[in-house]
Formats: structure tokens, C-alpha cells, sequence
């Protein structure tokens, strides 16, 4: 694999970002990976080169660059005071501001020469999950496959919510759900799956009983290796479909 540390300059200052390919020139599909609230770290990259092995130019940018470069957290420590820090961090984003970062990181990756960037994938985790899926509205001839991997504010009532968008999506779409997700109710999975339908779009949602909110992520506590692997099937077979 070929792995690089690079910064992006976007309309706001500069995203660090990593970079993973299979050797060779390629060009390799671009997939675009948004990360979960706590930074792009060990865990997180590993992530991104399993994705990569499988054929594709992946870009994994720090979403709090704003804050600071390279800032990380542990899972494990998502409680009390560090919880509210957390928390602080995800909500000082919007979804505007992170498509206009979008905007760049599609940029980057048509200049790519190891990328072809004529199709791209999204995939997100917890945050980035609402990410991917508007991505996919934002950017509809680009970004023609996109996964939320439990995913929080799917479909809630703010006016940039992403089932609102749905109308907009051209692409395959896939929604991983854990089955236990105190940011994802129910009501809001109805609601989600009611915007898809109507649009129409082609999508796939699956719900994960009995697995919590971050299953699918390596090194978070709750990660549950059966389900986490049944993830990475449907996430191969959704960019293989759409940009193979």
C-alpha cells in the first residue's frame, strides 16, 4: 500500500488528510472516507487501508481541522467532561461547511494521476455518516455510491437534514444500523427510509440487532467483529457495483 500525509487547502484553511492506494499507478476508484467523532487515528486508518486493498484511492481528511491538525480522542474516554468536548467539536460543524471542504477534497482527487475521480464513493462513520449521504445530494454526478455506518441526524428536523435531500441522490445508497443507538431513533429510521422511497432512490438499509452505536469501528468499545464484518461486505459490494 501507498500511504502519504498530505494538506488540502479549502476555502477555510488547510485539511490534513491521509492518503492510501494499492501500489501501482492504477487509477484507482476515489472514496472518500468521513470519520466518526473521535479523529482520524490508528484505528480509523487501518480502517481505510482495508478499504484501499480492495481497489481504491482513499481519502481520509481530518474533519476538525478548523480546531486544530491531527486532533484525536479515545473512545473509550466518551464520558463526562471529554464527552462535552466531543459533543462541542461535532456540533460546531455543519453540513455546509464540510460540503464546501468536499468541494476541495473532490478537487484534489481529480488531480490525483494514481486516482480516477470521475466516480467517487463516500463512506461515513457516526458524524461522517450524514455526511456521506449528503455528499451524495450535494455532488449527485460525482458521488454515485454512499454509506452511513450508524449514523447520527439522518432524518431530523433541521432544515439540512439529509432526507431532505433526497430528491437530489442519483447514486446507490447504503444504511448500516445498529440496532442499539440513542442517535438514531426509530422514528427517525421511518422517516429516513419513507424520504428514500419516495425520491426514489436505490438503497439498502439494514439494521444490526443487538450491536451499538460505533460497532463497526475498530479499537471503539463496542465493536462487534461479526457485525462489523457483515459492514465491510455491503460496503464492497456498493462501491463495486457503482464505481467498477
Amino acid at each position: 500500500m501507498i500511504e502519504n500525509s498530505i494538506d488540502i487547502l479549502t476555502a477555510d484553511g488547510k485539511a490534513d488528510s491521509i492518503t492510501i492506494h494499492p501500489d501501482g499507478t492504477g487509477p484507482w476508484p476515489g472514496v472518500i472516507l468521513y470519520m466518526d467523532a473521535f479523529g482520524v487515528r490508528p484505528d480509523l486508518i487501518g480502517m481505510g487501508r482495508r478499504l484501499a486493498s480492495n481497489g481504491y484511492y482513499v481519502l481520509l481528511p481530518n474533519l476538525f481541522y478548523r480546531i486544530s491538525p491531527k486532533l484525536t480522542f479515545s473512545p473509550s474516554a466518551f464520558e463526562g467532561p471529554e464527552r462535552d468536548r466531543i459533543m462541542g467539536l461535532i456540533f460546531s460543524l455543519t453540513n455546509e461547511m464540510v460540503m464546501r471542504d468536499t468541494r476541495a477534497y473532490l478537487e484534489f482527487l481529480r488531480g490525483q494521476p494514481a486516482c480516477n475521480a470521475t466516480k467517487i464513493g463516500c463512506v461515513g462513520y457516526c458524524m461522517g455518516g450524514p455526511l456521506a449521504l449528503t455528499a451524495a445530494a450535494t455532488y449527485p454526478e460525482t458521488v454515485v455510491a454512499a454509506a452511513s455506518i450508524h449514523g447520527g441526524r439522518l432524518a431530523t428536523d433541521r432544515p439540512d437534514s439529509p432526507h431532505l435531500l433526497a430528491p437530489r441522490m442519483k447514486g446507490k445508497i447504503y444504511v448500516g444500523i445498529a440496532g442499539i443507538d440513542p442517535f438514531f431513533t426509530v422514528e427517525e429510521k421511518e422517516r429516513l427510509e419513507n424520504a428514500l422511497k419516495s425520491a426514489p432512490v436505490r438503497y439498502m438499509m439494514e439494521v444490526f440487532p443487538g450491536v451499538k452505536h460505533g460497532f463497526a469501528v475498530t479499537g471503539h468499545p463496542v465493536f462487534n467483529p461479526a457485525a462489523s464484518e457483515i459492514h465491510w461486505q455491503r460496503l464492497v459490494e456498493l462501491f463495486r457495483a457503482a464505481l467498477q
